[in-house]
C-alpha cells in the first residue's frame, strides 16, 4: 500500500480501536493479568511457534530465495491492530488481544532482527544486521492501539449508558470496514496476486492456517475459555503484513522480499472471514 492508503488504514483502525475501548473496562485487563495463562500461551504462539513453522515451511516448499525470505519476515511479525479488529468481529477476548499486541510489539523490537537474521543466514548463507526504529514502533502501537482503546474505556467509565448504546453500531461499522479493506486490497494488489500467487500463495496460506489452528488447539488443550481460544488463534495466525512489507522494502531494501508478506496480508482476510463466521456460531451455541 502507498502512503495515502496506509494513512487511511491507520485512521480507520484508530476509530475501530476507540470503538473497542467502549466495550472494555479495567477489570477486563486485571482478569487477564491475574490469570496469565492465556497471555503466556499467546506469546508462545506468536514468538516461538510462528517463526518455527515459518522455518519448517521454507524447507518443505521449493521456494525462490526471495519468497523464502519473505516467509521468514512475515513469520517474525506477530499480529498488529488488524488482529485486534478481527478478534473483535470474531467475538473473542478483546482485552487479551490488545494485551498481546502491546506486549509482543515491545518484544519484537529484539525478536524480529534476531529471527530475520537467522532466516537470511538459512536462505542466503550470510548474515545481515537489521535494526528496528524503536521509538517509531512504540509510538505507532501507542497511537493506533493503546491511546484510542484507553480513550474509549475512559468514555465508557464516564458515560456508561452511551457506551453500551454505541457497542452494536460500532461493531457493524467494524464489519463494513473489514469488507472495504478486503476489497481495496484485492483491487490494489491484483497484479501482484496474479503474478506470484502460484509460488507464494500456497505456502503463505499454509502458514496462516497452521498457526491459527495451533493457537486454537493449544487453547483447547490448556482449557482456556472459548473467547480466549479464539483470541489466541487469531493472534497466533494473523500476522502484521504491513510491518513485513516495510521491513522488506525499507530495512532490507529489496521489494522482492515484500511479495510473501503482501500476498499473506491479502489471503489472511479470507481465512479470517471464515474464522469470524465460525467463531460467532460457536459463541452463539455456547450462549444457547
Amino acid at each position: 500500500m502507498d502512503n495515502i492508503s496506509n494513512a487511511i488504514l491507520a485512521i480507520s483502525l484508530i476509530i475501530i480501536m476507540f470503538g473497542m475501548g467502549l466495550s472494555l473496562e479495567i477489570k477486563d485487563f486485571v482478569r487477564i493479568f491475574s490469570k496469565p495463562k492465556a497471555i503466556i500461551i499467546g506469546l508462545c504462539c506468536q514468538l516461538i511457534i510462528l517463526p518455527t513453522v515459518g522455518f519448517i515451511l521454507i524447507r518443505i516448499f521449493n521456494l525462490s530465495p526471495e519468497i523464502a525470505i519473505g516467509i521468514i519476515i512475515i513469520s517474525a511479525c506477530p499480529g498488529g491492530p488488524t488482529s485486534n479488529l478481527i478478534t473483535h468481529l470474531a467475538n473473542g477476548d478483546t482485552a487479551l488481544s490488545v494485551s498481546l499486541t502491546a506486549i509482543s510489539s515491545l518484544i519484537t523490537l529484539v525478536s524480529i532482527p534476531f529471527i530475520i537474521n537467522l532466516g537470511l543466514q538459512e536462505v542466503l548463507g550470510k548474515g545481515t544486521t537489521i535494526q528496528l526504529n524503536i521509538a517509531q514502533t512504540i509510538l505507532q502501537v501507542f497511537i493506533i492501539v493503546i491511546l484510542p482503546v484507553g480513550l474509549g474505556m475512559i468514555l465508557k467509565y464516564n458515560k456508561h449508558n452511551f457506551a453500551l448504546k454505541m457497542e452494536k453500531p460500532i461493531k457493524k461499522v467494524s464489519g463494513i470496514f473489514f469488507v472495504i479493506v478486503l476489497v481495496a486490497i484485492l483491487i490494489k494488489e491484483r497484479a501482484l496476486l496474479i503474478t506470484n500467487i502460484q509460488e507464494a500463495g500456497l505456502v503463505t496460506l499454509t502458514l496462516n492456517i497452521i498457526t491459527m489452528s495451533i493457537g486454537y488447539i493449544l487453547g483447547y488443550i490448556f482449557n482456556l475459555p472459548l473467547k480466549q481460544r479464539i483470541s489466541v488463534a487469531i493472534e497466533g495466525g494473523i500476522q502484521n503484513g504491513t510491518l513485513g512489507i516495510s521491513i522488506a522494502t525499507i530495512l532490507l531494501n529489496n521489494t522482492a522480499y515484500a511479495i510473501s508478506p503482501a500476498i499473506y496480508g491479502t489471503l489472511m482476510f479470507f481465512t479470517a472471514g471464515i474464522f469470524i463466521y465460525w467463531s460467532n456460531k460457536q459463541i452463539r451455541k455456547q450462549i444457547i
